[in-house]
């Protein structure tokens, strides 16, 4: 059976997500919707919260999906949902509904994973947005977002290679963490990166964790505890006055750190000439203009997807999901959400 589109469902964190996507990877359509009001008061994702969330906006935003692409069920021969990695309570409202909708509609379904999704999310396209000329496999992939930090090989579809991971704090979460300190609350990382534009980028001197390390592993425990220490003497008024300063400093830390890595990782595989920014952080405006400077230098083709391609979405495990079907792949009734990636999923 050739499975010309798919319907998707992402609910791995916070962001309930609904797509449709064709096998080119062409988003037909997506509803999503965020929490960000629902846990600014606890200064973070509350799982339970996420959870019950999911569970309240799922099937009005499948409905939404539906009617604006002026499609019915018939016109959806498969489903893909994140199935992994994620908190247990929000993939769990994803997988249910999806093997309900494949048990009630007669149509196969598929689990995927979600650092795939992003992985591959550059090859999504719509009215708005086409991936670079000629970019293709193999290509570097740093992913970056609230709860990952990864740089990897991506060879092919399906053969991923970890190059390096963060081995304490992700970056989405160390700038979430640094918001929260200099009292721009949650979510932080949009907000240091305005207040970052009006700063100085070496006005602090921050450590740039395991920059010198020569493994592609990263670090940001450290900065972390270090820009903990420096507002710890500063009074509350002077943090107002040096805000912008603060921000602009400490985001340029973990830039340095992640555009070094990424270097660092190009010249170790050698042959490769697409680099990928992708996640949630691929946001920050000083990473993307960076990266793109670093790689017009390196000869590299950079892809970076657009803002709703980056974030956590529906649309980027549609397409994962309508390739894997389209290969025979599909997932059993008694699938269930999982904490971890599976053994196989990626090459360590």
């Amino acid at each position: 059976m050739k499975f010309e589109q798919v319907l998707s469902i992402e609910t791995s964190c916070d962001d309930t997500s609904v797509a449709i996507v064709k096998q080119d990877g062409y988003v037909v359509a997506q509803s999503s919707a965020n929490q960000d009001l629902h846990h600014k008061a606890f200064g973070g994702v509350v799982p339970e919260i996420a959870g019950r969330n999911h569970s309240l906006q799922i099937l009005p935003l499948i409905e939404s999906c539906l009617e604006k692409a002026n499609m019915s069920w018939v016109d959806i021969p498969g489903i893909a949902v994140t199935n992994r990695p994620g908190l247990m309570g929000s993939l769990l409202v994803g997988v249910v509904t999806a093997k309900t909708i494949s048990l009630t509609k007669g149509i196969p379904y598929i689990g995927i994973n979600h650092l795939e999704g992003h992985l591959l999310a550059p090859f999504l396209k719509d009215d708005k947005y086409q991936p670079p000329e000629n970019f293709n496999y193999p290509y570097v992939a740093l992913a970056v977002s609230g709860g990952h930090s990864q740089i990897y090989l991506v060879k092919e579809f399906g053969q991923y290679q970890v190059l390096g991971s963060t081995i304490d704090d992700a970056a989405g979460e160390a700038f979430d963490k640094f918001a929260k300190l200099v009292g721009l609350g949650f979510p932080g990382g949009a907000k240091v990166d305005q207040q970052a534009k009006l700063g100085q980028e070496n006005k602090y001197d921050y450590p740039r964790p395991m920059i010198k390390d020569k493994t592609l592993n990263l670090s940001f425990s450290g900065l972390k505890a270090a820009a903990k220490r420096q507002i710890e003497k500063m009074s509350p008024q002077s943090i107002q006055e040096e805000l912008p300063h603060l921000c602009a400093s400490y985001q340029e830390a973990i830039v340095e750190v992640l555009i070094s890595k990424l270097n660092r990782a190009i010249d170790l595989v050698g042959e490769v000439k697409g680099v990928v920014l992708t996640g949630g952080v691929s946001a920050n405006s000083r990473l993307r203009g960076q990266t793109a400077a670093w790689a017009e230098t390196k000869g590299l083709t950079l892809a970076v997807p657009p803002l709703r391609y980056c974030t956590d979405n529906a649309a980027m495990i549609g397409y994962v999901g309508v390739k894997r079907l389209n290969l025979g792949e599909s997932s059993a009734q008694d699938l269930a959400p999982s904490p971890k990636v599976y053994p196989g999923d990626f090459i360590v």
